[in-house]
């Protein structure tokens, strides 16, 4: 524990500055910082984050020497400003704020004008000379206390407010005068004890309410508000939030008074322009009220938002111009846009707080960009700060934000982007209305590997089930279409085509959008905005690209996937799923045929119909590939899910198939299993039927061959065997592989060179590591099924129980999401080690959904991965994620 509870800051000294955020929180080691910088900062202390700790462990008791360190720094206080906490002639008032070290915006919880009560009120309406200041900061007080403190909800103060004006026949709160404020206070007080909990009186010590304040605001950082924004920004909760009292600066004491909140920088653009509002006569929470329409700092931007309002740099231009000196020194100083709070008490300013401005990623890389032209930040820096995630903003059309919304229901945001289009409600109906050139949206329960061809048709993907890690988020990010999924209150009816939320209906044909980066479900169309890649991404990136030394490939098995991640700066294919080639309507017939078939021969005859269409399928991604590297995985799932599943999609197979419709469903039946995650699949299956693979290799090598013809440059493909559990599979593989690509280079005179490779995705492959590197020649780690296979949990239905396990902190982060360091990380580092052990030269990378995730690409840094793959839509959040891996020490 520590022996120090409180640290003061005030006329121009401080006990911390801006680096002791995890001390002080963000707040507190910035008031610190600004004292030191000579800025006007009403004095005040803090309370550390560990107080607030150590406050929600112990029953919400404080530690033995804390009242005393409070005591002394209030009596500091008390000096700088010549007034005494609680004393009834002169009263000093105090602010009570949270302040985390990162920073929350709204989710906690503030006092101000604490200290007021019936005697001192009196005493600040003396001493200000205007009593219906006083009587208006007491009533706020009142108000806020009864929330934050006692848990009186708001709306039984504004009620009486709004009943009072009413009676008055006025409508702002300014048109009350101070007998006014005071009957107002009164029924305040009244309502207050009546629904307090035990109906006591509004407290009068301002030491009572000094502590429950304290207590209060310590307490908020557990609401649920606090909670929520913690999981969705990966701030850890034993963090905690510092507290911080501060002497009470008044911007409602009159028209020489004001308050606002200003960025250094427009944060929605990232112009260089100082871009703010605020209120005269008015205390901060009017502002984020929204009860007044607010005022535009600059002249400028009055101007161009068309306001009749006078800006600050009109009516205070002497404080204006102190605050724009303020801005400058503060930029400077952080070399980063800043946020800042102020209160103007007098014609005098005072700073409230300062800190790094949250931005738009637009905004984020033109600032970036040019600050470091103006030589503030290093072009390491630059790429440092971006938030990779961010990226997404700038890769995916968005909604209009000025257009209404009509939210129906939400679900889990599991891809980014914005849809409108008719619903549907099967894959082939979203083919046929495409085709007709028709915008549909896919409407769900879960979706399958057979409905690939109507989720590449439609504009986006909506499903009732699964999680963000489910087949639909996954195929959908990699295809970059917006998906919804796990809308647990959507209910669906394929019978009757159509979906039902809250009381609303959609029948098939009907419009509706969904937003994939908030999870909304909108009734109707929503016009959205085009992405546009600016010159600022461009620099940003190459300077990224300069940095990292993790390469980044892309997961494609399409031409567009592949020319997406070209474009998107992706440095080869790390994952093409072939089984991915065989949903197309041309193609399908010919794979069922091959899985009917009851021999040798069947099976062969079914492929020969494949050869040219696999064939076709890899010439052009080599093509387009351009001679960087192409990871091509053999056929992995179970056969059943080629077969249709519907009792008039079998007989039309049957039809097609010249068979009975009986044989058709005992086969089905045959192929059927309890667990196809971890049956019959991958490199299990290729040894059952070793024509597949063999055919596969041939389709391969073929168009390798066909493009180092064409080009004159040699095509070296990586053939990637899946599902590997023991050194003897994957030598009986190899073989095949090794022996088709002699025939086909002996066919056509191209010495072809190639990689035969596996996918790691068992925790025994990851220990038997060293022994598989004896003849494989690249690991790939498919940490979608090895986090399925170390956890024994499936990601498809996890989503139910793995919130829970986020909440009870079983679980840090989702392990589909962000890869599992402690148990699927050591089993890959494990696996790393022991593959080079065997083979120093061993390439190793990743594949599944991990390799977009910016924590684990800095994992898979860590421990020397040649590249990482990811969807074609995350290839920049990938290099950028990578640069900023290369930069942590």
């Amino acid at each position: 524990m520590a022996d120090k509870w409180v640290y003061r800051f005030g006329d121009g000294t401080a006990d911390g500055n801006a680096e002791m955020k995890e001390l002080l929180g963000g707040k507190g080691a910035n008031l610190a910082e600004m004292c030191a910088l000579g800025l006007p900062v009403p004095p005040g202390f803090t309370n550390t984050p560990e107080d607030c700790t150590g406050f929600t462990k112990n029953d919400r008791t404080y530690p033995g020497s804390l009242e005393k360190e409070v005591a002394a720094a209030m009596a500091e206080i008390e000096a700088g400003v010549g007034a005494r906490f609680g004393d009834v002639t002169n009263p000093l008032l105090v602010s009570v704020r949270s302040g985390g070290r990162a920073s929350m915006p709204g989710m906690m919880d503030t006092v101000l004008n604490l200290g007021l009560n019936d005697e001192t009120v009196q005493g600040l309406a003396k001493n200000s000379g205007d009593e219906r200041f006083a009587y208006d900061s007491y009533r706020r007080f009142i108000q806020m206390y009864s929330a934050v403190v006692m848990g009186v909800e708001h709306h039984h103060f504004e009620d009486i407010l709004d009943n009072y004006k009413l009676s008055l026949g006025v409508t702002l709160d300014t048109e009350l005068g101070a007998d006014d404020w005071k009957n107002i206070v009164a029924n305040f007080k009244e309502r207050y004890q009546q629904e307090q909990e035990q109906h006591l009186p509004f407290p009068q010590d301002p030491q009572e309410q000094l502590w429950y304040a304290i207590g209060a605001v310590f307490g908020s950082w557990m609401n649920q508000r606090a909670i929520t924004y913690r999981r969705l920004h990966d701030i850890p909760a034993d963090w905690g939030t510092a507290v911080n009292v501060q002497a009470m600066v008044f911007g409602n004491m009159g028209d020489d008074c004001a308050t606002g909140v200003a960025f250094t920088r427009d944060p929605a653009t990232g112009a260089n322009e100082f871009y703010g509002e605020y209120l005269v006569n008015a205390q901060g929470e009017d502002v984020v009220a929204g009860i007044r329409t607010p005022q535009h700092i600059t002249r400028a931007a009055r101007d161009a938002n068309g306001s009749d309002l006078p800006s600050m740099e009109e009516i205070m231009p002497g404080v204006f111009q102190e605050l724009n000196d303020v801005r400058v020194q503060l930029e400077t100083h952080y070399r980063d846009m800043q946020d800042i709070e102020f209160t103007v008490q007098k014609q005098k300013l005072w700073m409230l707080q300062t800190r790094n401005g949250k931005r738009t990623a637009k905004a984020a890389l033109k600032i970036a960009c040019e600050m470091v032209d103006e030589g503030l930040i290093t072009k390491q820096d630059a790429v440092a700060r971006i938030e990779a995630e961010s990226l997404d903003q700038l890769l995916h059309p968005t909604l209009d934000p000025d257009a209404e919304r009509n939210v129906i229901s939400r679900g889990l945001a599991a891809s980014p982007g914005a849809a409108s289009g008719k619903v549907v409600f099967s894959a082939n109906e979203a083919e046929a209305a495409a085709n007709d050139g028709e915008a549909v949206i896919m409407v769900r329960m879960e979706t399958s590997p057979e409905d690939i061809h109507g989720m590449h048709a439609a504009r986006g993907i909506l499903t009732s089930r699964g999680g963000s890690t489910s087949h639909a988020a996954v195929v959908a990010r990699g295809m970059g279409r917006p998906c919804v999924v796990g809308a647990g209150e959507v209910r669906i009816d394929y019978q009757a085509q159509t979906m039902t939320a809250r009381n609303v209906t959609v029948a098939a044909g009907e419009i509706i959008t969904i937003d994939g980066a908030k999870g909304e479900i909108i009734l109707g169309e929503v016009p959205t905005v085009q992405p546009e890649l600016s010159g600022d991404f461009g620099v940003l990136m190459g300077w990224a690209d300069d940095i990292r030394t993790l390469g980044v490939r892309a997961n494609a098995e399409t031409p567009n996937d592949a020319r997406t991640a070209v474009e998107f700066g992706a440095e080869g294919i790390g994952l093409s799923r072939t089984e991915h080639m065989f949903f197309d309507a041309d193609r399908i017939v010919s794979v069922r045929e091959m899985i009917l078939a009851r021999d040798e021969d069947g099976r062969r005859a079914a492929l020969a119909k494949l050869l040219p269409m696999q064939r076709d399928d890899f010439t052009e991604l080599f093509r387009i590939m351009a001679g960087l590297p192409v990871t091509i995985r053999l056929l992995d799932p179970p056969l059943h899910e080629f077969l249709p599943h519907t009792e008039a999609d079998m007989a039309e197979i049957a039809q097609a198939a010249g068979i009975d419709a009986a044989e058709l469903h005992a086969r089905a039946l045959e192929l059927e299993e309890v667990n196809p995650m971890l049956g019959h699949r991958g490199c299990r299956l290729a040894i059952s039927y070793p024509e597949i693979p063999e055919i596969q290799a041939r389709a391969i090598f073929e168009a390798a061959a066909t493009v180092s013809k064409e080009t004159g440059k040699s095509v070296e493909p990586e053939v990637m065997i899946p599902l590997i559990a023991t050194k003897q599979e994957f030598d009986l593989l190899k073989a095949i592989v090794d022996r088709v690509a002699g025939e086909v280079s002996a066919e056509t005179g191209v010495a072809l060179k190639y990689l035969t490779g596996t996918m790691i995705e068992l925790p025994r492959a990851c220990l038997r590591a060293g022994e598989i590197a004896e003849t494989a020649e690249f690991f790939s780690f498919g940490t979608n099924d090895l986090t399925q296979t170390t956890f024994g949990m499936s990601r498809d239905d996890s989503a139910g129980f793995l919130r829970q396990y986020d909440e009870q902190s079983i679980l840090e982060k989702d392990p589909f999401v962000s890869i599992d360091i402690d148990g699927v990380g050591e089993l890959v580092e494990i696996g790393a080690t022991r593959g080079r052990a065997t083979r120093p030269d061993l390439k190793i990378g990743i594949c599944g959904e991990h390799g977009g995730d910016p924590a684990s690409i800095e994992f898979c840094h860590r421990v020397g991965m040649d590249y990482v793959s990811c969807s074609p839509y995350r290839v920049p959040i990938a290099r950028l994620a990578a640069a900023q891996a290369a930069l942590k020490k």
